[in-house]
């Protein structure tokens, strides 16, 4: 793992590949290994970066006192390609649709792609079951650490995952993405800053639609068999997007490059060596 400071703290990367940049972000209480599956069958000729973003599954806790609100987070983003001096970026959303909101916040101007798996948009936030164990587990003393404990027990991870990954997931992902929180405190800190931010439904929601001012390509990659994510919100994205291209994967549900890692791949992989990706 690589490490660049940002204003939020210390950011921990995977870095690998040389070319036109391409970032993969991930959702809470997960980290960069969710894609481990997709990245030997990615395309060469591109530099893929993985950041550990602060969502519960980082292992350097932020500065105390970080903006680690929404707002915080998407600066984060920010921050991260700022730090690292990355231009003509092929941004990879997946689960937290935070960074959606690069474009309503004027921070976008890196970002010259996009690809959109399923994740939060419009007013789906927190979404589904999960978000509503996390709904609960924010307001209950030691209900993070709770929530993480029960994901590493086979029946319970698969009752709060079912609705994400269409396969049981293995202890050997979960346990590293539940670490953190269970033995430093600061990292539940650091999620609970997030989930504690009172979400405007009406904002999340402008902030989505602002996204007619993003003019790049973008693929907006759903999963419509997925119950989190409404179906409708893929084609809703696509159609906002200047510039964007709809397809799906079937079978797969919110985290699709685990269900259906080589459909993923494939599909991301057309999108960036199509000539505006090169």
């Amino acid at each position: 793992m690589q490490n660049v400071r940002v204003s939020a703290g210390v950011v921990e990367y995977e870095d690998a590949g040389a070319g036109p940049p391409v970032v993969l972000l991930h959702g809470l209480l997960m980290d960069h290994t969710v894609w481990d599956r997709v990245m030997p069958l990615l395309p060469e000729g591109f530099r893929y970066l993985r950041p550990l973003l602060p969502l519960g599954s980082h292992r350097r806790p932020m500065d105390a006192g970080a903006d680690l609100t929404m707002r915080g987070q998407v600066r984060l983003v920010a921050d991260f390609l700022d730090a690292l001096d990355l231009d003509a970026v092929t941004l990879v959303h997946s689960d937290w649709g935070g960074s959606l909101f690069l474009t309503a916040h004027g921070l976008d101007r890196r970002v010259a792609r996009k690809v959109i798996l399923p994740c939060e948009a419009f007013d789906n936030f927190p979404p589904g079951l999960p978000g509503k164990m996390l709904t609960i587990a924010k307001h209950v003393p030691g209900g993070m650490k709770l929530a993480a404990r029960q994901l590493r027990i086979g029946p319970l991870r698969r009752l709060l995952y079912g609705q994400m990954v269409r396969r049981p997931l293995p202890d050997a992902l979960v346990r590293p993405w539940t670490e953190p929180i269970l033995t430093d405190p600061a990292i539940e800190r650091d999620l609970l800053a997030y989930c504690r931010d009172p979400f405007d439904k009406r904002e999340l929601i402008r902030d989505t639609e602002a996204l007619r001012r993003f003019t790049g390509e973008s693929l907006v990659l759903w999963s419509p068999d997925n119950r989190v994510m409404p179906p409708e919100h893929g084609r809703r994205l696509a159609e906002l997007l200047p510039a964007g291209r709809y397809a799906e994967i079937p079978g797969a549900y919110v985290l699709s490059m685990l269900d259906e890692p080589e459909a993923v791949a494939r599909e991301i992989g057309r999108f960036l060596t199509s000539p505006a990706g090169r």
